[in-house]
C-alpha cells in the first residue's frame, strides 16, 4: 500500500503594521487609515487575516465603532 501524505500550509506570520508604524493611538478622524481595516461590504478585518496584534486590533475596533457613529463610515454597503 502506498502511503498518502497530508500537506500542512504553513501559515505566513505577520507582522503588525501598526506596530511598525509605532502607533500609540488610532483616531476615529482618520477614516483613510480605518478604511484599510474594512471589506469592500463594509465590515471589520478580523486579526488573523490583517496580522494586527490584539491591542491595535482593539484600538481599530473602538476607532471604527466610533467613526460609524459620527457617521463617517459606513455601517453597511449593498
Amino acid at each position: 500500500m502506498a502511503q498518502q501524505r497530508k500537506h500542512r500550509r504553513r501559515r505566513k506570520i505577520k507582522k503588525c503594521k501598526l506596530c511598525d508604524m509605532k502607533v500609540t493611538y488610532i483616531d476615529y478622524k482618520d477614516v483613510k487609515l480605518l478604511r484599510e481595516f474594512l471589506t469592500d461590504k463594509g465590515k471589520i478585518i478580523p486579526k488573523r487575516v490583517t496580522g494586527n496584534c490584539a491591542k491595535h486590533q482593539r484600538m481599530v475596533k473602538i476607532a471604527i465603532k466610533r467613526a460609524r457613529h459620527m457617521a463617517l463610515l459606513p455601517y453597511i454597503k449593498y
